[in-house]
């Protein structure tokens, strides 16, 4: 079962540190561009992944093209895409060996839930970290991976 309780989530994003953003964007408009900045000034280390603007950088963080492509390792892949395009962004957090998946305000993905959590992967759905961030009352993480 995906997380639901705010005692689940809580724990979960204080155990956090390092989250791979995928679907972030380099335009100030776009909801994954302020969550990840918000994240950040929570103190986690947010990699953005976006096959469109490898490269670049987004809040002072390099865009990689795939989880693959990061090379270390991921606590929590946010996920900011289509939940249609959902499941096979679990099938790589599971591939990268990410501890979570969150699927953001809207994204539901039951399968490729439960190949998450078959995998021993954290889910959360249908949620917005930094709206949860402020309302659970989550302790401020420290930089330091």
């Amino acid at each position: 079962m995906p997380l639901t309780t705010g005692p689940e989530i809580k724990d979960l994003l204080e155990d956090t540190r390092v989250i791979a953003l995928v679907g972030a964007s380099d335009r100030p408009s776009r909801a994954s561009y302020g969550v990840m900045h918000r994240l950040q000034a929570h103190g986690y280390r947010v990699i953005p992944v976006n096959p469109q603007i490898t490269g670049e950088h987004v809040h002072g963080e390099f865009v990689f093209r795939d989880l693959e492509q990061i090379g270390e390792p991921i606590d929590m892949v946010d996920i900011f895409r289509r939940s249609e395009a959902a499941g096979e962004v679990v099938d790589a957090a599971i591939a990268a060996g990410a501890k979570s998946v969150w699927m953001q305000l809207g994204v539901v993905d039951e399968d490729a839930a439960a190949r998450a959590e078959a995998a021993g992967l954290k889910v959360v759905m249908d949620r917005c970290p930094a709206i949860d961030i402020p309302n659970l009352g989550v302790a401020r993480v420290p930089r330091s991976a």
